[in-house]
């Protein structure tokens, strides 16, 4: 499940969207542009902030064609720099288990490598990472400041992580 917060930068909600997506999969990317597309709060929308580049297990996002179809700035969050190593790693093995072509890895590698170089920002005394599409590191950064007024990371991250964990938990647990 993928769960979708609309925020007034990072004090005020507005609204909630929500899409399923396949484990391992490779509909994410279709899902959330379908989801943001046909809400009503698409002309308020001034950006999609993402909790990374995969969505259930490795359901990569191509945050490059998200930009493009909705025409709005994407940013992805990470708390942890990328390891690409560990990563593909992790793909391989997932794919394993999931009985795919060794093409699916490459393919999912490549929209991650298109997503562009990890920038880095200072919050609270700490670093977290992030990638964009559409918009410059510095306004990103800008955006990524402005909307984490409770937590390290963004509001909107950080309330639909809850929200999620708590549906498909049932009771919400962590960290964004």
């Amino acid at each position: 499940m993928v769960v979708g917060t609309v925020f007034r930068g990072g004090s005020y909600m507005d609204g909630l969207l929500s899409t399923k997506v396949k484990v391992d999969g490779d509909d994410a990317t279709e899902k959330i542009l379908n989801m943001v597309k046909k809400s009503k709060h698409l002309s308020q929308l001034q950006c999609i902030m993402l909790d990374g580049i995969a969505v259930a297990g490795f359901n990569v996002i191509d945050i490059k064609k998200l930009n493009k179809l909705t025409g709005l700035p994407v940013i992805v969050i990470t708390r942890k720099k990328p390891n690409m190593k560990k990563i593909i790693r992790a793909l391989k093995k997932a794919n394993e288990k999931n009985k795919k072509s060794e093409n699916e890895v490459k393919k999912k590698l490549a929209m991650i490598k298109k997503a562009g170089n990890v920038h880095e920002v200072e919050l609270k005394n700490k670093k977290i990472y992030f990638q964009c599409s559409g918009i410059s590191e510095e306004k990103a950064r800008e955006i990524i400041r402005l909307s984490s007024s409770h937590a390290l990371v963004p509001e909107p991250i950080r309330i639909a992580h809850l929200i999620a964990s708590g549906i498909v938990l049932g009771e919400s647990r962590g960290r964004a």
